[in-house]
């Protein structure tokens, strides 16, 4: 088993521009960085994603989500996977009772940005054996009507934590910026987590936020 890597996995009809502009920010800034796409049934689904750590080759993993571009040097999230087993995000929405199958407090994290290693194994069994009998679909407001997601993975994953009593390292959403829902931010981004592109003036902005003499200032995306 190699040392540290970065896995993607896709299934279907998936995007293949969009999965060549995370590889190549993750190269830009990591260009040694192993990288594993691993390719699924094509009738997978979301669900599918608990077997990451089950699939990946490396002893220290950082997953992506496909719609992901890194802005940054990425060791500090590595580094925290080693010492806790997993380190992530909260999820933009932290309330994991919008799912069918769950209620109370739970927290939610976003697993489109995970970085871990063989100790979290328990988390991503649970994930696995959870995913086969949670009620994992999210009814929203979409405008005046309401729809229905019929299945997500973080369902899951916040059930695995919350019952196993996990204690993941938790990276503010830098990590893993959600533009659709943050606004704001301190310092630099380390991963834009979207479909659209990241605008050109952050790019040079987040250079400009990511030196170590800089001094760590408010950046807002958009007022409202």
């Amino acid at each position: 088993m190699a040392g540290r890597g970065v896995i993607y996995m896709v299934w279907g009809n998936f995007d293949a521009a969009l999965l060549e502009r995370s590889r190549a920010s993750l190269a830009a800034h990591h260009p040694d960085l192993p990288v594993e796409v691993i390719r699924l049934a094509d009738d997978a689904t979301l669900l599918d994603k608990a077997a990451m750590l089950d699939r990946s080759p490396f002893e220290e993993t950082l997953f992506l989500d496909a719609d992901t571009v890194v802005l940054g040097t990425l060791d500090y999230g590595f580094e925290k996977a080693a010492r806790h087993g997993l380190a992530c995000s909260i999820c933009e929405c932290p309330w994991a009772r919008r799912y069918g199958g769950l209620e109370g407090e739970i927290v939610e994290y976003n697993t489109g940005v995970l970085f871990f290693t063989g100790a979290a194994k328990p988390v991503f069994d649970a994930w696995k054996t959870l995913n086969e009998t949670l009620d994992s679909s999210i009814v929203f407001h979409a405008g005046d009507e309401l729809a229905r997601m019929p299945l997500n993975d973080q369902a899951g994953f916040a059930k695995a934590v919350d019952d196993l009593g996990f204690l993941p390292f938790v990276l503010p959403y830098n990590w893993n910026f959600r533009p659709k829902w943050h606004k704001s931010w301190f310092g630099p981004l380390k991963i834009w987590h979207d479909y659209e592109p990241v605008p050109e003036p952050l790019l040079a902005h987040n250079e400009a936020q990511a030196e170590p003499m800089s001094i760590v200032g408010l950046s807002v995306l958009r007022d409202g």
